[in-house]
């Protein structure tokens, strides 16, 4: 175990079944976590639950589509007959669309993106939050790209998305400054957990 355990922690990642998601959940596992991986892909999870016991963790898998926001609802309703609170929420899941200029791109498929990107992971933050209060020191880490502070040609829809994930996490990790709750936002580099272990420090977004 490292010095940055989280043995006996559970830890909710979405977006687990590969990427970022899968690693950080992984990497959760084997500091001693108990992980709740949220992917669409059952096979990644499958996988990756594989791996987590192979180093001696245990997992919750959880096969959905993060866009059933009700089936959201129905995932903090779960967790808080099973464990009562929630210590670390990753939430990386996200889309990336083709790349094409804002004007061509279609109204239903911009949705779709603000959706998962957006909509989804303010659902997230609804459903858990009470659980992440319970926790003595809950961490929220709200994985983001360096297109939310670039204004590249024909990544408006993907940049508009991560800007304003940013935005909810600021917005958030204020509303629970006074909370043992701390919340931040990455640039999508494989940060995450020195984000969920507890520290002195107060960081916040």
């Amino acid at each position: 175990m490292t010095t940055n355990s989280l043995a006996g922690k559970i830890v909710l990642v979405t977006g687990a079944s590969r990427g970022i998601g899968y690693q950080a959940a992984l990497e959760a596992g084997r500091r001693g976590a108990h992980v709740i991986a949220v992917a669409r892909t059952i096979g990644g999870l499958e996988e990756l639950d594989d791996e987590i016991q192979k180093a001696g963790g245990s997992t919750t898998l959880v096969p959905m589509d993060l866009s059933d926001f009700d089936g959201i609802d129905r995932l903090g309703l779960a967790i808080f007959e099973r464990w009562g609170h929630l210590d670390g929420f990753v939430a990386n899941a996200a889309m990336l669309s083709e790349l094409r200029p804002l004007a061509h791109v279609e109204p239903r498929e911009f949705d779709k993106m603000m959706g998962l990107n957006v909509t989804a992971n303010y659902r997230l933050i609804r459903s858990l939050d009470l659980l992440l209060r319970q926790s003595v020191a809950g961490r929220v880490v709200i994985v983001s790209s360096s297109s939310a502070r670039s204004a590249r040609a024909n990544w408006g829809p993907y940049a508009a998305s991560k800007a304003a994930v940013e935005a909810l996490a600021k917005s958030y990790a204020a509303d629970v400054s006074y909370t043992h709750v701390r919340a931040h936002a990455t640039g999508g580099k494989l940060v995450c957990l020195p984000l969920l272990v507890k520290s002195k420090r107060d960081s916040r977004v």
